[in-house]
Formats: structure tokens, sequence, C-alpha cells
């Protein structure tokens, strides 16, 4: 299977309650359709520095800000293809670039090891590494996406649900009061519409 490997979008995210999500779908069932992970559930582990660096520059809303994770689309075992993605915006448009690795290899390369692929994003993570030393997981988070695309595949609607699957991995409360508590509450439902 192949993967994109190359983003550059603009993201706009909306809080909607149940109600405003339906009437939405209703409205681009014409025009959209699941793209090929459809209804699934995310993972993600984020790498910070000890004194949380990344997470406390991006707290201040920068114009220019980058952050590394490692993503799954279902439960990863040491086998399962997984995404080290490195994720910049500037000026409100996004840039993300991913490599698909085996969990277990990705873990130990951005543990200290190195990549077996020598390609551009391998490069730029390497460099990502270096420049921040010493990142390590320092949050989990999983929620539930419906993924939506235009036919001409240009459009991107996506639909995030987050539940309770969140755990800071060092500082309980470091993130979560930040960008997830609204979020999380009964009845809302995180929508992210991305333009490419």
């Amino acid at each position: 299977m192949s993967f994109q490997t190359v983003f550059q979008r603009y993201e706009l995210k909306y809080l909607l309650t149940q109600e405003q999500k339906k009437k939405i779908l209703q409205a681009m069932a014409p025009y959209m359709e699941l793209d090929q992970y459809g209804r699934t559930t995310i993972r993600n582990l984020y790498f910070d520095t000890g004194n949380y660096r990344l997470a406390r520059h991006s707290i201040e809303k920068p114009s220019y800000k980058e952050k590394l994770r490692m993503r799954s689309y279902s439960q990863a075992d040491p086998e399962s293809p997984v995404f080290v993605e490195l994720k910049k915006k500037y000026r409100n448009v996004v840039y993300k670039r991913r490599i698909a690795l085996p969990e277990k290899e990705a873990m130990e390369w951005l543990q200290g090891g190195s990549c077996s692929q020598d390609v551009q994003i391998s490069r730029e993570v390497d460099y990502f590494l270096s420049y921040y030393r010493n990142l390590a997981p320092v949050v989990f988070l999983s929620y539930e996406r419906e993924a939506f695309f235009s036919e001409e595949r240009i459009y991107k609607t996506s639909f995030s649900k987050y539940g309770t699957a969140y755990q800071s991995m060092i500082y309980p409360g470091l993130v979560q009061p930040v960008y997830y508590a609204k979020a999380t509450e009964p009845g809302t439902v995180r929508e992210a519409v991305c333009y490419g």
C-alpha cells in the first residue's frame, strides 16, 4: 500500500454539537466520500524535550511552530506500520511530512537509533532530533475520526471525537487543559476542514 508522505494545507477547526455535525454531513453528502481510512481510531505519540519546549512554544501561538509525533490508524504491534511525522505550521498553513516504518523500528529510531530509509524526510527528522536533543515520548492521544474527501481530492473534512484516551507520560495535565478540555465536553465533536 502506498501512503501520501507530503501534505500542505490550510486547517480550520470548529467545535460542533452532534446536531450540527449531522447537518454538515447531509449537506456535503453529494460532494464528499469517506477516505481510505474511513472511520478509524487515530493514535498519536507526541515527543518533546524534558522542559516541554515544543508544547510551551505552541501555547504562545507563534507564527511558526513544529512538532514530532508517531501516528497509527489501528492498534499497533511491533511490526505494524506507523508514521513518523514532522508537522509544521507557518502563518496558518500546515506542512506535514511523514515516513512509514514498522512500530518497533520507528521507536528505536526516535529514541536514539537510526532510520533504515535514507530519504529526505528521514534526514529532516534526524535534524529535528539533533536540534531539540533528548526528545522523549510525553503524550499519548487517541481519538475517533471520520475523514471525507471531495471527488477531486482537493478538499478534506474530518470529524474527530475526543474521548478519555489521553495520557501525559511525564506530567499529567500539562497539555490536556490547554488543548483538549473543550473538545471533551459531552455532546461536542471537533471538526477540521482542510483545504489542499
